[in-house]
This record gives C-alpha cells, sequence and structure tokens, in this order.
C-alpha cells in the first residue's frame, strides 16, 4: 500500500515538472529565434499587396447589331459601344464613311443632335454608346442589295473602326396620281343653266396599284357637277383614265368668272384641279340684245333723217 502511494506521488511530480518546463521553454525559444533574425517579418498572410500596374491603354468599338436589314429609302440606324481603358479621361474625334451617295451622321444615345467627339472615362462598367444613322437622298430609292459604312473613333495613338451594313432587302411601291384636263388647259367657258362637259384624264405615276379613287368638288351655292364613271377602283401602274365632268351653273348665274375644284382622292395619294369657269348668259338672250340694240339704232337714223327735211 505504502509503495503504491509512492508511485503515485512520483507520478504526479513528473508531470508536474512536464508542464513548467512547456510554460518557461517557449518563451526561451521564441527569444532565441528573434535574436536570430535582423527583423520582424509578419506571416504571409498579412503582407501588402504589391501595387497594381496601370492597365494598358486601349480602345474597342462594338456594335451588337452590325447589320440591320430594311425597305429601300428608309433610315438605318444603329447603336455602338465605345469601351476604353487608360488612366484618366480622354476626348476621341468620331468620323462616319457612309456608303457612296448616301447620307450619315453620328448623335448621343439620347439625344437628336449631331457630335464629332466623344469624351470618355477609363474603366466604366457600362461603355458609352453612340447613334450611327445613314440613308440614301430622300429622291433616291437604292436597288437591293449590301450597303456598308465605316464607323471609327480615334484619340493620339488609340484608334478603331467597326463596319456597320445596311441590308436592303427591296424597293416598296410608289403611289402618285396625276390629273389633267384633255386640252391640258385649266380654264373653260360654260352656259348658265345647261350641262357643260369637260373630261379629266387621270394617270397613275407610281409604281403601285392605286385603289378605289373617289371625286368631289367645291364649287359655288346651287351648282351642280357630276362625275362619269362617279368612282375607279383600280388604276394599275402606268396606266390612264377618263372621266367624264359635268359643270351645270343655275340659268339665273350673272356672267363672270367663277372658280371650281375638282378632287381626285385615294388612301395613298391625292390630286386637285382649279378650274376658272366662265359664264356666258344663253344664246338667244344674247340674241335678243342684239335685235334691241338694231331696233334702236335704226329708229334714231330714221328720226334724224326726219328732223333734217324740215
Amino acid at each position: 500500500m505504502n509503495r503504491f502511494r509512492l508511485t503515485h506521488y512520483l507520478l504526479c511530480l513528473v508531470l508536474l515538472f512536464g508542464v513548467l518546463s512547456g510554460l518557461l521553454g517557449s518563451p526561451v525559444v521564441l527569444a532565441a529565434q528573434e535574436g536570430s533574425n535582423d527583423s520582424f517579418s509578419l506571416p504571409p498572410s498579412q503582407e501588402e499587396p504589391p501595387p497594381e500596374e496601370p492597365p494598358e491603354p486601349g480602345l474597342k468599338l462594338s456594335a451588337q447589331y452590325p447589320v440591320m436589314r430594311g425597305q429601300s429609302g428608309q433610315i438605318f440606324e444603329f447603336e455602338v459601344s465605345l469601351s476604353y481603358q487608360g488612366s484618366e479621361s480622354r476626348a476621341f474625334d468620331l468620323d462616319l464613311t457612309a456608303p457612296p451617295g448616301w447620307d450619315g451622321g453620328i448623335m448621343p444615345s439620347y439625344g437628336e443632335f449631331m457630335i464629332e467627339s466623344i469624351t470618355l472615362e477609363p474603366g466604366k462598367t457600362y461603355p458609352d454608346k453612340v447613334k450611327v444613322i445613314f440613308s440614301p437622298p430622300p429622291w433616291e430609292l437604292p436597288e437591293p442589295g449590301d450597303y456598308v459604312a465605316t464607323f471609327r473613333a480615334g484619340s493620339g495613338e488609340l484608334r478603331d473602326s467597326v463596319e456597320l451594313t445596311a441590308v436592303v432587302t427591296e424597293i416598296p411601291p410608289t403611289y402618285q396620281l396625276y390629273a389633267s384636263t384633255a386640252t391640258l388647259r385649266r380654264n373653260m367657258e360654260a352656259r348658265a343653266g345647261a350641262d357643260n362637259h369637260i373630261t379629266v384624264i387621270l394617270e397613275n405615276f407610281g409604281t403601285g396599284t392605286l385603289e378605289n379613287i373617289h371625286f368631289s368638288s367645291t364649287k359655288s351655292e346651287d351648282w351642280s357637277i357630276t362625275f362619269n364613271p362617279y368612282k375607279i377602283d383600280s388604276l394599275e401602274p402606268g396606266l390612264k383614265q377618263e372621266v367624264d365632268v359635268v359643270i351645270t351653273p343655275p340659268s339665273k348665274t350673272i356672267a363672270g368668272d367663277y372658280h371650281v375644284i375638282l378632287r381626285f382622292v385615294t388612301e395613298k395619294a391625292t390630286y386637285n384641279i382649279e378650274l376658272r369657269v366662265t359664264v356666258v348668259t344663253p344664246t338667244i338672250w344674247g340674241g335678243a340684245g342684239i335685235g334691241i340694240a338694231v331696233a334702236v339704232i335704226a329708229g334714231l337714223a330714221i328720226l334724224f333723217r326726219r328732223l333734217g327735211r324740215r
């Protein structure tokens, strides 16, 4: 029993000595390490990262939709992104080479005015954008095909370009109605109280068919104007159609000049003819007037002769 207790005490002393040795030994080791190094350094995880190098300057132009399709004569509009890398803001000149014979321009993404330069900030999350538009002259309808424009941006040694293609798919039909009198004159003579005829020729000068051509007029009060036929269902391109217009002034219309407007209307085109109508009195009244004048003159001649004999 005494031997067992002695062994127990010895184990406790050994354990205590080991704990004390661990506590006293660590500072000694750390002190030795500090003494062996000239400078103190942090663990690798706490070292400061090296400074970032400035990005190499660069410019990139891109269009999400560089090819667009449309009819001949329409305006083509593209959106171009400008991505700039550098250390400071920079102004870039803008230039557009439109297809031969076409007109074009550059506008900001929000605005309806033309621009020739833009200032870009480096490293933007969302690049700046501009609108590039070009179209043929209003009086021209280019044939179907591809028409390529080149958009450029540059500042010093930084330059880039992008091609934009307008694909003309078809030439849309045109609608043009023309009307004239058969004599090409814009005046006529009409007798009051009678039907007076004038022939109007309608012609389709466009490339599309004109449908449902209706007629109307503007005239003096109590006048009658009718058309025969009263309408035209369709008129093919290049064809003509005659229309008989009957103008009837009232019988008591005073002689003189009057204005009449003839209108020829379709959904796609309209044409008006202004006529000067000269109204004359009926022939019977003219003959009666002449007879009265002759009788008066004859009566005066007889009267002067009798007075002369006396």
